[in-house]
C-alpha cells in the first residue's frame, strides 16, 4: 500500500511539473519559443563555472559598506537569516567606483524582513521588495523567496540538471542569479566571511569590460524592454562595451520601449543624466536610435549638427559634459536640473540669442542677485562664443533695463519649452504635468521682478544634499554654473570635478562620508592651508624628535646603554625607572598635540564667524610653527632649560644631568639604575 501511494504522489508532481513547463512557455512568444526554450532549457548547467572568490583580494572590504545597510545585514543576521549586498554596488566596488546603492537581499521573507525594522515597507508588484528607513538612507531589501515563486516554472526544468550533493545556498543564490539582468549584475557579497559568489563569470566579463545577458538577449529584452535603457546605462557609466548579441537586439527592439510607463522611462533617464554620465548616455541613446523617440528635437540638432565639419563639440553635448564634472553616483542631481538644461538649450537653438543676455541669463541664476550678476557679467564678457546656431553674436548692452527685458524674454522662452516637452508633438511624452511646474519654478525669478531679485547662496559652494532634493535655489546656482562654464570655457568659483575612476583608498573615503552627516564641502584653499599647517607641524615634531634623540647619544653613553639592555633581558629593571628617559619626549609629544588641537579649533571658528583677522593669525602662527601666547601655556623654566642645554658644552650638560638625577632620586626615595653604572 505504502509503495502505491509513493508511485501516486511521484507521478502527480510529474503532472503538477509538466503543467508548470507549460504555462511557462505560454508567457513566451510563440516563435521565440520554438528558436530558443529547447536550447535554453535542455543544455546542462555548467557547476564548474561556479566561483567563490576572497573578496580581499580583489580589494573589497567591510570599511568600504556604508553604515546604513552594515546594520540592516547585521540585523538579518543576527536572527539566523543569510544576507549578502547583491547587484550593482558589487560591480561597482569591483571597479572602484562608488556605488548609486548599496541593495540587500536576504533568505528572510518579505513579512519576516518587515518585522525586524519599525520604519519599512512592502512595494512592488511583480517584484516586491521592502524599503528599510535606517538613520537617514532608504535600504532596498529583496528575498530570495520573491524570485524563487515567480520563476517557478523555470527552476523546475533546471533542478533536474543539478548534480546531486550540490550545496543548499548556493544553489538558492544560483536560482536568484539567473533570473537577473546581465552577468556583471549577478554577483553576492557577503561581508561578514569576506566571500564573492560568481554563478555566471561575472567577474571575468568585468575585467574584459564587457556586458553580456544571462540569457540570449533577444529573449532577455523582450521579456522587460526596461533592460534596453538600463543596459545602456550601465554601460555609459562605466565604459562597457556591447557584445554582438546585444548590439543586434537593441538596434530590432528599440522601439519596444514605448510600452514601458511614462514613470519608469523618467526614472531610467534619471539615473543616466543625473549621475555623472550624461554626456555618454545621450550618445549611445543616438546610437540606437532611441534618442529620437524620447527627445525628437534635441535628436534632429545632433544629427543636423554631425554634418558640419567643426573643432567645438555641440553646444547641448558641451552643457551635459560640464554638468557630469559636477555630479556622480554619489553626489547626484535632481531631474529639475537636466530638463532645465534640455529647455534652456532648445530656446536658443528656436530663438538664438546675444552672448551677453546669456551671459547675464547664468550669471543671475549663478550669484542669485541681479546687480551682482550683471556687474560679473559686465566683468567677464569680453571674448565672442563661438556656438551656432545657439548664439547670433555679441553686443554689450549698456542700459540695465534693456537688459533686463531680454534676459526675461529669454527665461519665457525656457518656460514655452518646458510646456513642449509635455506634448505629444515633442516625441513620447514621459515629462508630467508636476515635473513641468517644478523646471518652471526654477526661471520664475528671471520673469517677475528681476531687477530686485536679491536671493541667492552665501557660498559658492554646492550643498549636494539640497541639490539632490531639488532645492530650487541650489538647482538655480548649479544651472548657472554648467551654463557659465560652457560659454566662457573656464573655472567658475567654488568647482569641484569628480573623478571618473577611484583607488581604493578613494572608494573608501567617499562612502565613509556617508555614515557621516553630510555638509557643505571646504574650498580647495581651505584645504591647502588646513594640510600646509599639518605638514610644517609634522616637519617641526619630526625635527624635536631628531635633536632630542641626537641628545640622547650624547648624553648617554655606549656602554650605559648596553648595560640597561641586560638588565631589562634579566628582568631587573622596574616599568616605571624604563620610561624615565622617555619623559621628555612625550612632555614635548604632548605639546605639540596641544598646538595642533588649538589650531584646529581656530579653523573652525574661522570657517564659522568667517573671520579675516583671526584667520591670519592662524596661518602665521602655522607659518612659524608657533601659537598664540594666550593659547599655548608652556612653562618659561622648560623652555629656558631646553635652550640652556642645547647651548651648553657637553661638560655642563652632563652635570646638569647628575643634578637632575639627584633631584629625581631623592623624591622616588630610590636609586635609578644608571648611577650603578657611572664611572667614578
Amino acid at each position: 500500500m505504502a509503495i502505491l501511494l509513493q508511485a501516486k504522489d511521484r507521478l502527480l508532481s510529474r503532472l503538477k511539473s509538466l503543467t508548470k513547463i507549460q504555462r511557462f512557455n505560454h508567457t513566451l512568444e510563440p516563435q521565440m519559443c520554438r528558436e530558443m526554450c529547447s536550447d535554453s532549457f535542455n543544455q546542462e548547467v555548467d557547476v564548474s563555472n561556479w566561483k567563490t572568490v576572497d573578496s580581499r583580494n580583489l580589494g573589497i572590504t567591510r570599511a568600504m559598506i556604508p553604515q546604513p545597510s552594515w546594520v540592516v545585514l547585521k540585523i538579518l543576521k543576527s536572527q539566523g537569516f543569510q544576507a549578502y549586498l547583491v547587484g550593482g554596488c558589487v560591480r561597482d566596488l569591483l571597479l572602484r567606483r562608488v556605488p548609486k546603492d548599496f541593495d540587500v537581499i536576504t533568505t528572510a521573507n518579505l513579512k519576516q524582513i518587515r518585522r525586524q525594522f519599525h520604519r519599512s515597507e512592502i512595494i512592488g508588484r511583480r517584484f516586491p521588495i521592502c524599503r528599510v528607513h535606517i538613520k537617514g538612507s532608504v535600504i532596498e531589501v529583496s528575498s530570495f523567496e520573491t524570485v524563487a515563486k515567480h520563476g517557478e516554472g523555470k527552476e523546475t526544468v533546471l533542478l533536474s540538471q543539478i548534480p546531486y550533493g550540490c550545496d543548499e545556498i548556493d544553489l538558492v543564490r544560483w536560482r536568484n542569479s539567473i533570473h537577473r539582468d546581465f552577468t556583471i549584475n549577478s554577483l553576492f557579497f557577503d561581508p561578514f566571511l569576506n566571500k564573492i559568489y560568481d554563478y555566471a563569470n561575472g567577474i571575468s566579463d568585468l575585467r574584459c569590460l564587457k556586458l553580456r545577458t544571462l540569457i540570449p538577449a533577444y529573449l532577455s529584452f523582450t521579456e522587460d524592454c526596461a533592460r534596453i535603457l538600463r543596459g545602456l546605462r550601465i554601460a555609459a557609466r562605466l565604459g562597457l562595451s556591447f557584445c554582438k548579441d546585444i548590439d543586434t537586439a537593441m538596434h530590432s527592439l528599440s522601439s519596444s520601449i514605448e510600452r514601458l510607463d511614462k514613470s519608469r522611462i523618467m526614472m531610467e533617464l534619471n539615473y543616466m543624466l543625473s549621475y555623472g554620465a550624461a554626456e555618454s548616455s545621450i550618445c549611445l541613446l543616438r546610437r540606437y536610435n532611441l534618442l529620437k523617440i524620447l527627445l525628437p528635437f534635441h535628436a534632429a540638432y545632433l544629427d543636423q549638427q554631425a554634418g558640419k565639419i567643426t573643432a567645438e563639440n555641440p553646444m547641448m553635448m558641451r552643457l551635459f559634459f560640464n554638468l557630469d564634472k559636477l555630479v556622480s553616483c554619489d553626489r547626484p542631481a535632481d531631474y529639475t536640473l537636466w530638463v532645465g538644461l534640455l529647455s534652456f538649450h532648445q530656446a536658443l537653438v528656436s530663438d538664438p540669442q546675444d552672448a551677453f543676455v546669456v551671459w547675464v541669463f547664468a550669471s543671475v541664476l549663478y550669484h542669485g542677485k541681479w546687480k551682482e550678476g550683471v556687474k560679473f557679467a559686465r566683468d567677464r564678457a569680453k571674448e565672442p562664443v563661438k556656438f551656432v546656431p545657439e548664439i547670433s553674436g555679441f553686443s554689450e548692452i549698456e542700459s540695465d533695463e534693456q537688459l533686463a527685458v531680454k534676459v526675461t524674454e529669454l527665461a519665457l522662452s525656457v518656460q514655452d519649452c518646458v510646456n513642449d516637452l509635455t506634448k505629444a508633438s515633442s516625441g513620447y511624452v514621459f515629462v508630467s504635468k508636476k515635473i513641468e511646474r517644478n523646471v518652471q519654478q526654477i526661471f520664475d525669478v528671471l520673469v517677475n521682478s528681476i531687477e530686485s531679485y536679491n536671493s541667492g547662496k552665501r557660498s559658492h559652494i554646492i550643498d549636494y544634499d539640497m541639490l539632490g532634493k531639488g532645492n530650487l535655489v541650489e538647482t538655480r546656482f548649479v544651472l548657472g554654473k554648467i551654463i557659465l562654464k560652457t560659454i566662457s570655457g573656464g573655472l567658475v568659483a567654488g568647482e569641484e570635478e569628480m573623478p571618473e575612476v577611484l583607488d581604493k583608498d578613494s572608494v573608501e573615503n567617499y562612502l565613509a562620508k556617508k555614515n557621516r552627516k553630510r555638509g557643505l564641502q571646504p574650498s580647495s584653499a581651505e584645504l591647502k592651508l588646513k594640510t600646509a599647517k599639518k605638514c610644517k607641524w609634522t616637519e617641526k615634531f619630526c625635527s624635536i624628535n631628531h635633536e632630542l634623540s641626537m641628545n640622547k647619544e650624547d648624553v648617554v653613553p655606549k656602554e650605559e646603554v648596553e648595560e640597561i639592555h641586560k638588565a631589562v633581558k634579566n628582568c631587573q629593571l622596574p616599568d616605571e625607572e624604563l620610561k624615565v628617559r622617555t619623559t621628555e619626549k612625550h612632555k614635548w609629544i604632548e605639546n605639540s598635540c596641544h598646538l595642533d588641537q588649538e589650531l584646529s579649533i581656530n579653523e573652525e571658528l574661522v570657517q564659522k564667524e568667517g573671520s579675516q583677522q583671526l584667520g591670519e593669525e592662524t596661518q602665521k602662527a602655522a607659518k612659524t610653527c608657533q601659537s598664540p601666547e594666550e593659547e599655548i601655556k608652556v612653562n618659561p623654566e622648560k623652555i629656558l632649560e631646553k635652550k640652556d642645554r642645547h647651548s651648553l658644552s657637553t661638560e655642563g650638560t652632563n652635570k646638569k644631568r647628575d643634578k637632575q638625577k639627584r633631584a629625581d632620586d631623592k623624591k622616588k626615595n630610590g636609586l635609578l639604575l644608571s648611577s650603578l653604572f657611572k664611572e667614578k
